[in-house]
């Protein structure tokens, strides 16, 4: 899908720290719903077989295990696709973890519509929106693997309850091994002055490609990569409100409650609004298909980007 960048697996980066934190830390415990094969927490399970938990599919139990186990001075990571972790897990999640201040670290993997032909039923594009809801929560979207790999390390050092996606398909690598990553913060990948994209997880890489599309044509964007949903960077909103004339973000995930919404919250309750448009997966199901036809369906490509951006500024 991004053939000018090499590629690699956010699920990998997932499992490269998790095997390396589990070593420098023999509080880290890993529970997996059935699916290590796929969520590659097999890797930590032949690393550290001692310290991970096959809980079968049963999201429920494995959250209640793991708050367990956190209360009592272990770092646990559960890990189960998006759908049913934040799904199935989340009145557990919400009780548990959130309201009882548990450190689990809940890893949503196979994300957003690009786990393309597992169908509707597993294309996750409302955990962001769940698990943004709930106090005491941080919420991670990293955009490629160094991102994923440190992503990794600082929830395994936290004692905070803590959610992060990570996908199926490999993203584009946009980060490097020595560039700064801070929990609510977020990192501009390029510089402009007529608008401001902001993206999060493979969608950063979308907004890259607008930039460039965008650019032929003599608007000047700027790029964040809102890695962190929760806490929000309002000061990186709020500087792209005061040096660029409108904002678009995009997002892997449903327009409703997720990075678009979080974005608007604080634009509308600020001093100095401007114009902005959220690009995402609109309020319905998709069907069953490749990542990049359902990317294309869903109106998640630089072209539908780059002709949001002209509609806002002619407007």
């Amino acid at each position: 899908m991004f053939d000018r960048w090499e590629s690699k697996l956010t699920r990998q980066a997932y499992a490269d720290a998790l095997v390396e934190l589990g070593n420098e830390d023999n509080r880290v415990v890993v529970f997996d719903a059935d699916l290590a094969a796929s969520t590659l927490t097999r890797q930590f399970a032949q690393a550290h077989p001692d310290r991970f938990f096959d809980m079968g599919i049963a999201e429920q139990g494995m959250v209640g295990t793991a708050a367990g186990l956190a209360l009592m001075g272990f770092r646990p990571f559960i890990t189960s696709y998006a759908m049913f972790v934040a799904g199935r897990g989340w009145e557990l999640i919400r009780q548990q973890c959130s309201y009882g201040e548990a450190g689990v670290v809940i890893v949503g993997a196979h994300g957003g519509i690009s786990v393309g032909k597992d169908g509707p039923t597993h294309q996750s594009t409302e955990d962001l929106a769940l698990m943004r809801v709930l106090p005491n929560l941080s919420v991670v979207v990293p955009c490629d693997y160094w991102e994923t790999f440190k992503v990794v390390k600082y929830a395994g050092r936290t004692r905070a309850p803590f959610y992060f996606r990570i996908g199926r398909e490999p993203v584009p690598s946009l980060t490097k091994p020595d560039d700064p990553w801070e929990l609510g913060r977020a990192n501009t990948l390029a510089e402009g002055t007529d608008i401001t994209l902001i993206a999060c997880g493979l969608a950063v890489a979308i907004a890259l490609e607008a930039r460039d599309q965008l650019g032929q044509e003599g608007i000047s964007a700027r790029v964040l990569n809102m890695h962190t949903l929760k806490p929000l960077d309002r000061s990186a909103i709020a500087a792209a409100q005061h040096d660029t004339r409108a904002i678009v973000t995009i997002e892997e995930h449903s327009v409703i409650g997720g990075l678009g919404s979080a974005v608007a919250e604080v634009v509308a309750q600020s001093e100095n609004p401007v114009p902005l448009r959220i690009v995402g997966v609109q309020d319905r199901f998709l069907e069953s298909g490749p990542p990049e036809d359902l990317l294309e369906i869903a109106g998640l490509t630089a072209r539908h980007v780059a002709s949001t951006v002209r509609n806002l500024i002619e407007a």
